[in-house]
């Protein structure tokens, strides 16, 4: 096994199931390797105020400074819990990431670059991957309290702008409008094929 790890982002909709295919893909992958399946808005003090008071209409706050959160979320959560497991020889993979910012907060009407500049300090991903799910579909599903991203026209939009991603190739993009177990062997498949071409890295 390679001393350095893999770090793989998952990202996908609000409702497109991609927290639930993180953890089938850890499941899975932890049968041949040392395995962090971690999130963001992360657990610790950023991510935890984000998560509490953020999300919801009545407490929401410039689009601005929202993304300043994120990408202050993103440092924390990178000294904390990503890089040490990097070091360690892990594979990391995480439920969002600076994808989300771009999507989120760049169709809100910020300036992607901008959003890049403000992550500039964040690791970057070895391979990231987006679960696409029709709008329309991913509304249906979510039956919780809705945030302030989960409308029809903001999922849209934040669709539009990780297919633009896609398209550079900078995504790969797994069809997530399928049965669970399908999505999961897909992306499961998906990502063997990419840590085979990782130069050996964590592959036996």
């Amino acid at each position: 096994m390679g001393k350095k790890g893999i770090f793989i982002v998952i990202e996908g909709l609000d409702g497109s199931g991609k927290t639930t295919q993180a953890k089938l893909l850890a499941k899975k992958l932890e049968k041949t390797h040392n395995v962090l399946l971690t999130a963001e808005p992360s657990c610790g003090k950023t991510g935890s105020f984000i998560r509490e008071d953020c999300l919801y209409e009545d407490k929401r706050l410039p689009t601005e400074a929202e993304a300043l959160l994120f990408a202050a979320d993103r440092i924390e959560h990178m000294y904390s819990e990503v890089k040490p497991a990097l070091e360690n020889g892990k594979l990391v993979i995480c439920d969002r990431y600076i994808y989300s910012s771009l999507a989120y907060q760049g169709s809100g009407g910020l300036s992607l670059e901008w959003i890049k500049t403000i992550n500039a300090r964040a690791l970057q991903p070895d391979f990231s991957i987006f679960i696409d799910v029709p709008p329309e579909r991913v509304i249906e599903r979510l039956q919780r309290k809705k945030s302030v991203m989960e409308t029809l026209e903001t999922q849209q939009r934040v669709r539009e702008v990780y297919l633009k991603y896609v398209a550079k190739g900078e995504l790969v993009r797994v069809d997530g409008d399928r049965p669970k177990e399908v999505v999961a062997e897909e992306l499961h498949a998906k990502v063997l094929g990419l840590l085979k071409s990782a130069k050996g890295l964590l592959i036996d």
